[in-house]
Formats: structure tokens, C-alpha cells, sequence
């Protein structure tokens, strides 16, 4: 699982790029995120362990895969994570919107269900 993960660090798309530069270094509300994170068998986009909150950047492959996504999203819910998912075209078209609705959540005290 590590070397998977370390791979996919390697080759983050050009939206996961894009959304790492603003997410790395605590530059978000001075929060640490960690990018292609493995949680239980699954190797999420990038992840908050202190606020327990995971950011998934999906591009058109997961349209084809709901039946995993769904599976991915009940495993991290029963262990306390909150999930949010962007589109690849809504981080690269607006980044800006995307980093308000990630700080929004990572600011607000109570997870959501």
C-alpha cells in the first residue's frame, strides 16, 4: 500500500497538482493536509487527520466506478471522515470556489453526518 501510494504522490493529475500547491505547507487555514494518504485499504486524495476531513478530486473514471466510490465513502463515514468531492474541471476552472468550500468545512466544529 505504501509503494502504491508513494507512486501515485509521483503522478498526481493536473487538478491534484493544482489543488496540492494550495493545500501543502499548511497554507489552508494552517491545516496539514496529506496527499494520496492511505486509510485502511483505500488511498485517498488528500486528507486532514486532525479535522478527519478527506478531499477526493475524481475525474471521469469514477463515473464508472460509483459502485467503488460508494463502497470507498462508507468505509471512511464509519470511521469518522467526512468526504468532500470535486470534478477535475471544478478545481482547474475554480480553484478559488473549491479552497472556500474545503476551509468552510474544516472550520466548522461539528463533522457532518
Amino acid at each position: 500500500m505504501k509503494h502504491r501510494a508513494r507512486r501515485l504522490r509521483k503522478n498526481l493529475t493536473d487538478a491534484e497538482r493544482l489543488l496540492w500547491r494550495h493545500l501543502c505547507d499548511r497554507q489552508l487555514g494552517g491545516y496539514k493536509f496529506r496527499r494520496q494518504h492511505p486509510v485502511g485499504p483505500f488511498i485517498v486524495d488528500f486528507a486532514c487527520l486532525e479535522k478527519k476531513l478527506v478531499v477526493e478530486v475524481d475525474g471521469g473514471e469514477h463515473a464508472k466506478n460509483l459502485e467503488e466510490d460508494v463502497k470507498r465513502s462508507d468505509y471512511l463515514k464509519e470511521r469518522g471522515y467526512r468526504i468532500l468531492r470535486f470534478w477535475n474541471n471544478e478545481v482547474l476552472a475554480e480553484s478559488k470556489s473549491v479552497l472556500s468550500v474545503i476551509l468552510t468545512s474544516l472550520l466548522e466544529d461539528t463533522p457532518s453526518p
